[in-house]
């Protein structure tokens, strides 16, 4: 699977974990450069508080595009910090 946005890879993996309709990609598996951690969090009844990630990419930002859960409740376990996108970032195989 690859994450894009605005013309770059922004993660590549075949290990991803799909839960709710998104890939969640091994955290060792986006490209660090262009991600930098945001201060929104959000939280889920049964995976537990999600920190969010801004993504920058040639001189363009998209606001806590990404998301990741660095401690999970007991059912999201398989997930603990993989990362997800939503916001105009294209997942495909």
């Amino acid at each position: 699977m690859k994450a894009t946005w605005n013309g770059e890879v922004i993660a590549e993996s075949d290990k991803t974990v799909v839960i709710e309709g998104n890939h969640y990609f091994p955290h060792d598996s986006i490209k660090s450069s262009f991600f930098k951690p945001s201060n929104a969090h959000t939280s889920c009844p049964w995976k537990g508080v999600a920190n969010y990630y801004t993504i920058e990419v040639n001189g363009k930002e998209n606001k806590d595009a990404a998301w990741f859960y660095p401690e999970t409740k007991d059912l999201a376990k398989g997930i603990k910090n993989y990362v997800a996108f939503w916001k105009g970032v294209k997942v495909e195989g």
